[in-house]
């Protein structure tokens, strides 16, 4: 692919907890513009902890980080960064601070610089989008797992993103809600990569598939046809399917 059409590339990544093991090792990673990744793995194989390097929150012990053609190392190359990539944290809890949900989707343009009433609008107009109209003054610690995630989504794609990290989108939703959280990445266009243990999700909503154990990427292919005798090559590694996916 074009050198032009990366927007993330990781180099010779190492990254460990202080006293620990290192938990990302000499991990080298990219995505391309049109690229929507999904990547599996083992808990504890250091997905989520690559997602924040990306993000500028821990910082590696050695490698290099490329984002939209521009190193990264310090605090002040990623403020940037986190003006165009949307993390979607795991746990919805720690996505959402504000009393209302409208003050939480907001949040994020306001951040950018918009004005309040600009901000509002795309708040509103990105709630609508996700089917959450009326969502607007509902208190968002009474909201429902399910409700609270779409929430957590539209808090990300209210910033206009570039590209998506998101974190187990689908953990610990009913079909219905998974249902709709695929409908809506049909349908924009934006670079991502998740982490999922769902492999009907990962096979619906990507056009790639990569494995991570212990701290590297080590196997990474176009996606193929799934079946539940484990076709796609990564019955190896902790995974669920969905009943719902005929």
């Amino acid at each position: 692919m074009d050198k032009n059409n990366i927007l993330i590339n990781m180099e010779d990544i190492t990254y460990s907890y202080p006293g620990g093991r290192p938990v990302l090792k000499n991990l080298y990673l990219q995505l391309h513009e049109g690229e929507r990744v999904g990547l599996i793995g083992p808990n504890g194989s250091g997905k989520t902890t690559m997602f924040h390097v990306i993000m500028g929150l821990l910082k590696p012990s050695s490698g290099r980080i490329e984002i939209f053609s521009r190193q990264a190392k310090e605090e002040k190359d990623f403020r940037p960064v986190r003006q165009q990539i949307g993390l979607l944290f795991q746990d919805a809890d720690d996505q959402l601070f504000s009393p209302t949900v409208l003050e939480d989707v907001a949040f994020g343009p306001l951040n950018q610089g918009k004005p309040k009433r600009e901000a509002r609008d795309i708040a509103e107009e990105t709630l609508s989008s996700l089917g959450l109209e009326g969502f607007e003054d509902r208190v968002t610690y009474k909201l429902s797992g399910g409700e609270k995630k779409l929430v957590s989504l539209a808090t990300v794609l209210a910033m206009r993103p570039k590209v998506l990290l998101l974190d187990e989108p689908t953990m610990g939703l009913d079909s219905d809600t998974t249902q709709k959280i695929i409908n809506i990445l049909e349908n924009i266009y934006i670079s991502y990569i998740f982490i999922s243990h769902n492999m009907d999700f990962i096979h619906r909503t990507t056009n790639k598939v990569c494995g991570m154990a212990d701290g590297r990427i080590f196997l990474e292919k176009e996606k193929v046809s799934h079946t539940h005798v484990h076709s796609h090559g990564y019955g190896q590694l902790p995974h669920t399917h969905s009943h719902d996916d005929r």
